[in-house]
């Protein structure tokens, strides 16, 4: 052995047991190859260099490192670490940099270059990092990358992790990439032990499938299950899902809304309205209930339909929309009321349905018949069929089957103008009015005839083998009667009174819906369920918080001047000079917290 590596030896042991070794709270050296001394470079302090055999190291309470070399300031029991720098914390934490400032008074250690700490589950990698011993916490404020096994990477550029709650905060640009999934968000809380992640202020969650946007959400990141609140949105290729709270599982593309939901098709322009509903992307369906409301935007007029329940299914180009249960629709010029709506986008074909259980005999199935309006004609019958042109959007014909029924009321308001039969169809013409009605098998008619000055000439009653009625400027022209059986035009004053309806009326006028708002009186009141939703965002207290600082204070207090102090020349300027807590959490996400 060297003469001189032999003297150095003997001169550690000799201050090892005055200087390091007199109390357990102080910093301790474990070894060291050569031991030197600066007093022009580093005054009061031991240069500990490493050895061929292994490195320096250092031990205090419950921590080890091994560096280089090591500047150790007794007097303050400080030391600086340079080269390959370890520093080991039990089995938890492992962190290693180039760089290491250490303080035994405030055990806040400083690191830079390259740094990057390791748990069981994460890593973190950073430029510069902090780390609070005695509170378990390390923070990083100028951009940080961490690894987390199989949630994947988080970027951030204001990042601190809570040791014992295993709780990561990221603060300002922070994204999260996982396998195809992609999180962006500027307040994010993730739990390293349940991968769950907490997204604050406006976030979005993007897959291959989807792409999610809340100010307020959860993200499991193993499972793809989560939640989004306040402004939540959900956008599927050309389907758009709004709504207060939205739960979505990534996996299965499945997602369903609770409150002030709102569900867009660009492809089909349409729109769907309610407070609850689930949308399945891989089946192309979607449910909604509670004020249901479907809307297909025309150019000049919008369709509105309204049920207890709808269902929306199939590829956009072949889209199929149900409404159950107490279905009604209106448009402008037309509205319609029946038990069920059935419209194809592909056919243009809508089917107003009667309820199958009622039979002809039951008082009740009568009201619960279809129901057409269109300008001052009520349409009813067993089913009802419109048929439209799914590229122009105009209406082609509609057919009523079996037990069609015609009614006006009489333009003086004398009485009320019938037509039935077996079957009805009616003709549109390019503004979607009614230019002719044909009435088919077994007609009968009461019609109210009028001269041009408006003065009633008779009241008709026939029956026909069928009927043709010609409309000109919403108002009946002509009535035709093919093969007509009997009939004869009486004068008001000799028309039996108790005649003058034919079996089956039924004016329904009271229940034709004249707006949208219409459509729902006769619903119940609707009752929303109250969201409980996530806790708000709570910013954590400064990581140079009161007691750090007194801890740093106490720690510069035993540097021989203010100048020579070590323990706090890396905090940040403003909290240096100003001896003030760095706000590094803004609190603009407090505001309007749900």
């Amino acid at each position: 052995m060297k003469l001189s590596h032999l003297l150095c030896i003997l001169l550690f042991v000799g201050f090892g047991q005055s200087q390091f070794c007199h109390a357990q709270k102080k910093i301790k050296i474990e070894y060291t190859g050569f031991l030197t001394f600066d007093e022009e470079k580093y005054p009061g302090a031991k240069i500990l260099t490493r050895d061929d055999s292994q490195q320096v190291h250092i031990i205090h309470g419950g921590i080890n490192m091994w560096c280089d070399q090591a500047i150790h300031y007794g007097n303050e029991d400080f030391v600086e670490a340079y080269g390959n720098v370890v520093i080991k914390q039990g089995d938890t934490i492992n962190m290693t940099s180039k760089y290491v400032e250490y303080s035994g008074i405030s055990q806040l250690a400083f690191a830079s270059g390259d740094v990057i700490l390791e748990n069981p589950d994460s890593k973190i990698s950073s430029d510069t990092l902090y780390f609070d011993r005695l509170k378990q916490q390390a923070f990083y404020r100028n951009g940080g990358h961490v690894q987390i096994d199989s949630s994947g990477t988080i970027t951030s550029k204001i990042g601190r992790y809570y040791m014992d709650a295993k709780k990561y905060q990221f603060v300002e640009d922070v994204v999260l990439k996982s396998d195809s999934t992609v999180v962006n968000s500027n307040y994010f809380d993730f739990y390293d032990e349940t991968k769950h992640a907490y997204l604050f202020g406006p976030s979005t969650i993007t897959t291959p499938e989807s792409v999610t946007y809340c100010e307020k959400g959860f993200y499991d990141t193993e499972t793809k299950i989560g939640y989004a609140l306040k402004k939540a949105k959900i956008d599927y290729e050309n389907r758009t899902v709004e709504g207060d709270s939205l739960y979505f599982d990534n996996n299965t593309s499945f997602a369903s809304a609770t409150n002030n939901i709102t569900v867009t098709d660009t492809l089909n322009k349409s729109i769907v309205r309610g407070h609850y509903a689930e949308v399945f992307k891989e089946k192309d369906s979607m449910f909604i209930t509670k004020r249901a409301l479907a809307i297909t935007v025309q150019q000049k007029d919008s369709i509105y339909i309204h049920a207890d329940t709808l269902m929306v299914t199939g590829k956009p180009e072949k889209r199929i929309t149900r409404a159950f249960r107490n279905a009604r629709l209106f448009k402008s010029d037309m509205s319609a009321k029946a038990d069920s709506i059935h419209s194809n986008q592909e056919t243009g074909l809508t089917q107003l349905i009667n309820i199958s259980k009622f039979d002809s005999n039951d008082a009740f199935s009568v009201k619960r018949k279809p129901i057409l309006w269109n300008i001052e004609n009520q349409m009813t019958g067993d089913t009802i069929h419109l048929k439209s042109n799914p590229k122009t959007e105009k209406l082609d014909s509609l057919i009523v089957f079996d037990n069609a029924f015609i009614i006006s009321k009489d333009t003086l308001d004398a009485g009320y103008n019938q037509i039935n039969g077996k079957k009805l169809i009616g003709l549109f013409d390019e503004d979607n009015e009614l230019y002719q009605v044909d009435v088919l098998r077994n007609a009968q008619s009461i019609y109210y005839f009028r001269n041009d000055e408006n003065e009633l000439v008779g009241i008709d009653k026939s029956k026909s083998g069928s009927i043709i009625i010609f409309i000109t400027d919403r108002e009946i022209e002509e009535v035709r009667k093919i093969n007509q059986i009997d009939g004869d035009i009486y004068p008001e004053s000799k028309y039996p009174k108790n005649e003058k309806l034919l079996k089956g009326f039924d004016w329904r006028d009271d229940e034709r819906p004249r707006s949208v708002e219409d459509l729902f009186k006769d619903d119940p009141p609707l009752v929303l369920p109250v969201i409980k939703g996530l806790e708000d965002y709570v910013p954590q207290e400064d990581f140079v918080d009161e007691d750090l600082l007194e801890r740093i204070k106490k720690a510069d207090n035993a540097a021989n001047s203010k100048e020579n102090s070590k323990a706090s020349r890396n905090l940040p300027k403003n909290i240096k000079k100003k001896g003030k807590k760095e706000k590094v959490y803004p609190k603009s996400v407090l505001d309007n917290q749900e």
